[in-house]
């Protein structure tokens, strides 16, 4: 009896104590459900301003990840734009933005030839410069004198050079990589051939891409221009090009920077009509890209990739594949492996391809090439006269999957531009101008931004999975 006496206040504290744990597992429950609610329902809490209420509002909004990649961030800025239910496109908001033309194609097919055509058929940085001091040597002209030179002005270029192999180029090359690095030292050093070291030698560039990036926004936009890197490395300035500082003193990788070649431009372009693109804010119109004569150097190494998708994240990009018209249209196996390759670029890459029909001064135009094309059975009648000549490759398996690819491609014809152009003569500048401008406007936008669109949002969708079920788990837990 007593000690059931003795047990009583014990076993009342022992309730008492289950009881209040049980009163703090409530509270704690309903404070959780409580906070979760607010995680949950914290974006849609607005003043009748519309201002946010959460303290962290800034925070998440500087979190955007479309504001993180320049091209996305510029695009939905066009979007924001649209008016009557037209989306505005990156090339009209505003006053524009540069396009990117990374000229690509198999070895001699005339890449740094047409790109020094294509240069001279644009105002280059050093005559941009002469014509801005010309006008402030001549401000007590007319103003209708200086409305109609302004209008008379063709396009900027502004010209980056990738291949590091290139004993000279033709062209004035304002950023070329051959400043930073040296393509035979690479191959004493390392013990390379031609091809490893052309590589190694992109490797090696692709890590000061970003400097070169910074250079191209600065030049695009002079309203936000930044005259050094992100590593704080000077960009030097002598003439037309510019080269990246290499502040390592023990690296031999650095070379002087080459003169200036544009004496040697030709004057027959210099009165073509306006092009599409022209911006009136100062900034670049087109920048084009010269890659290395090896395509699987720039097309399926690492460093391509970096280069491309770089420059595709803060420009519209546009890659032009050089086609070599007489040697396609002597055979037809080597157009179908050609449109083979270019086909393959196109969905490695992600990005919009014109093709450019090249030497059409030697071959009398790109026709055949087009019917080809536009019509399967061309192509096949074609194959049929090549294959009863007698050619090498021209009868047994190489025949018949040349016949099956020209099926297979027959869709994918319709999807590309394309230009024929002679870079001797400057004949059909002006329509490869238009392809690449319609092929930034028309296809960039809807297809590389908008698939870089949808991997973001598969992404935070993921991530905000992620962080719904590690609050349900704590919700169960508590």
């Amino acid at each position: 009896m007593s000690s059931s006496i003795k047990l009583q206040p014990q076993q009342q504290q022992d309730e008492d104590e289950e009881e209040e744990e049980q009163k703090q597992q409530q509270t704690s429950h309903t404070r959780l459900s409580h906070n979760l609610n607010n995680i949950s329902n914290e974006s849609d809490d607005e003043n009748k301003d519309g201002t946010l209420t959460n303290n962290n509002t800034n925070t998440n909004n500087n979190n955007n990840p479309y504001d993180k990649i320049p091209i996305l961030k510029r695009s939905n800025l066009a979007r924001a734009a649209s008016t009557n239910g037209k989306t505005t496109n990156l090339i009209d908001y505003g006053d524009g933005c540069p396009i990117c033309v990374i000229v690509i194609g198999m070895a001699g097919s005339g890449k740094t030839t047409l790109v020094t055509a294509l240069q001279n058929s644009l105002r280059s940085p050093d005559e941009d410069e002469d014509d801005d001091e010309d006008e402030d040597e001549d401000e007590d002209e007319d103003d209708d004198d200086d409305n109609d030179n302004e209008n008379d002005k063709q396009p900027l270029g502004y010209c980056v050079n990738l291949d590091p192999a290139a004993r000279s180029v033709p062209f004035g090359a304002s950023i070329d990589i051959r400043d930073t690095v040296d393509y035979k030292q690479v191959m004493k050093q390392h013990g390379l051939g031609p091809n490893g070291a052309i590589m190694t030698c992109l490797n090696l560039f692709s890590t000061r891409f970003d400097q070169v990036m910074n250079i191209l926004e600065a030049r695009s936009f002079p309203e936000k221009e930044n005259k050094t890197g992100d590593n704080g490395d000077d960009v030097a300035e002598e003439g037309s090009y510019k080269a990246i500082n290499n502040n390592n003193n023990n690296s031999n990788s650095s070379v002087e920077t080459p003169t200036n070649n544009n004496d040697n431009k030709n004057d027959q372009n210099k009165d073509q009509g306006k092009r599409i693109q022209n911006r009136t804010n100062g900034g670049l119109d087109y920048i084009l890209v010269d890659t290395p004569g090896q395509i699987e150097a720039f097309t399926w190494s690492a460093s391509g990739s970096i280069f491309s998708s770089a420059l595709a994240s803060s420009f519209p990009t546009v890659l032009a594949f050089v086609v070599d018209t007489p040697r396609c249209i002597a055979s037809p196996h080597t157009f179908m492996s050609s449109m083979l390759y270019a086909c393959t670029t196109r969905f490695r890459t992600g990005l919009p391809v014109v093709l450019v029909f090249t030497k059409t001064d030697v071959s009398g135009g790109a026709e055949c090439c087009y019917e080809w094309m536009d019509d399967f059975d061309t192509f096949q009648d074609a194959l049929d006269a090549h294959s009863g000549s007698g050619s090498s490759g021209s009868t047994g398996f190489y025949s018949s999957l040349t016949r099956s690819m020209s099926l297979v491609l027959d869709e994918f014809y319709r999807t590309l531009k394309r230009a024929g152009v002679s870079a001797v003569t400057g004949d059909g500048m002006d329509t490869f101008w238009d392809a690449v401008t319609n092929a930034a406007r028309d296809e960039f936008d809807e297809g590389y931004v908008g698939d870089l669109r949808r991997r973001i949002d598969k992404e935070e969708a993921r991530k905000e999975a992620g962080v719904q079920a590690r609050l349900e788990e704590l919700s169960i837990d508590a």
